[in-house]
């Protein structure tokens, strides 16, 4: 049997198989965040993962940073994410939710009352943010003052409260893509002077206080990170990296996180080989993974699971294509976002 497809705990959980759904955003919710029916369907469909990461989640309305993305905050945003984590479990599946926090990626057009967006420092990132109206360039964030940024903690713990009482098995805080916890690790966008910033200890305090805010609600063995070195999307860049990560992750020690999630996307240094050793937990690399790379990953420890997103998009059952070497469908990046079925429900299962 394919290494890929056999079991592994994660946490408090053991996972069917070491295959992971990546978090991708699809843009299928309404005007109010609200996931329709057929996202039911949808995650349903690819309940044999291992472990479904869902779509990023915005924990505040002011965390809000695309159109027809989705939140966890009313009660019919809770009830529309019941739904699926229902649809999920019914097929024998496990899912995280991924709180993302966009920070200053986004644009009044979308936040409450024309609101500014929010940032650890007043730094106008470069690109355009994507609202009804079409591309909006991006305008200098607010940036946030110490109760500020207490109080937006409190929001992801409120997050992680929500995801329990919605079904979900456990949550992912989103700590990569140029969102409002990487603006906070990555010394272009913190230029703070207070207690987070400046040093890279510092500048890892905001991150490792949500962390333990969701982890004092659902326990850390439901609770994971993701993280991408270099990525440098959304305008993001830092000075060193390498301390900062590592730094990052030293800190993680005594929290009991089911998993460290690394993506890695045209990184200049082996992350991998850099940061497993000291995560104490599950250790989960995507970002450009076929079969072959995933099976060799896991047959040379490592890492503990694999994480696939343009794959299971357009392929529900790629665990079952993977244990068969079926031929796989190609993703069709046109219907990645925006309404309906096409190209979200209606990839064929083998």
């Amino acid at each position: 049997m394919s290494p890929i497809l056999t079991p592994v705990k994660i946490g408090r959980y053991t996972l069917k198989n070491r295959l992971v759904m990546a978090p991708m955003t699809r843009s299928r919710a309404n005007d109010d965040g609200v996931q329709p029916d057929i996202a039911a369907t949808y995650y349903g469909q690819r309940a044999s993962a291992g472990l479904i990461i869902s779509e990023g989640v915005f924990p505040s309305p002011m965390g809000k940073g695309y159109v027809h993305t989705p939140g966890l905050i009313t009660e019919a945003q809770n009830s529309a994410w019941k739904h699926i984590t229902d649809a999920v479990h019914a097929r024998g599946g496990l899912i995280f939710m991924q709180v993302m926090h966009c920070g200053r990626i986004s644009h009044p057009m979308l936040l409450p009352d024309g609101a500014t967006p929010v940032a650890p420092s007043a730094i106008k990132p470069a690109g355009q943010a994507w609202t009804d109206a079409g591309l909006q360039d991006f305008v200098t964030p607010h940036a946030l003052s110490a109760t500020e940024i207490a109080a937006i903690v409190a929001d992801y713990r409120q997050a992680a409260r929500r995801a329990l009482e919605a079904g979900f098995d456990g949550i992912e805080l989103h700590a990569a893509s140029g969102y409002l916890p990487e603006q906070f690790l990555s010394s272009g966008s913190n230029q703070r002077t207070d207690a987070y910033g400046g040093s890279a200890t510092q500048r890892t305090r905001f991150v490792l206080e949500i962390l333990r805010a969701m982890v004092d609600e659902a326990g850390g063995e439901r609770v994971g990170i993701k993280i991408s070195p270099e990525m440098n999307f959304n305008d993001i860049a830092d000075a060193n990296p390498q301390e900062t990560f590592t730094t990052l992750v030293d800190g993680l020690h005594g929290l009991g996180l089911a998993y460290l999630h690394v993506a890695l996307f045209g990184a200049q240094t082996d992350y991998h080989t850099l940061l497993r050793p000291r995560f104490d937990g599950a250790y989960l690399i995507g970002g450009g993974l076929d079969q072959a790379k995933a099976e060799a990953l896991i047959d040379e420890k490592r890492a503990d699971a694999v994480v696939f997103g343009g794959a299971f998009l357009a392929n529900p059952d790629l665990p079952e294509r993977f244990r068969r070497g079926a031929a796989l469908n190609a993703p069709d990046k046109a219907t990645f976002y925006g309404p309906g079925e096409k190209g979200y429900t209606d990839y064929p299962a083998l």
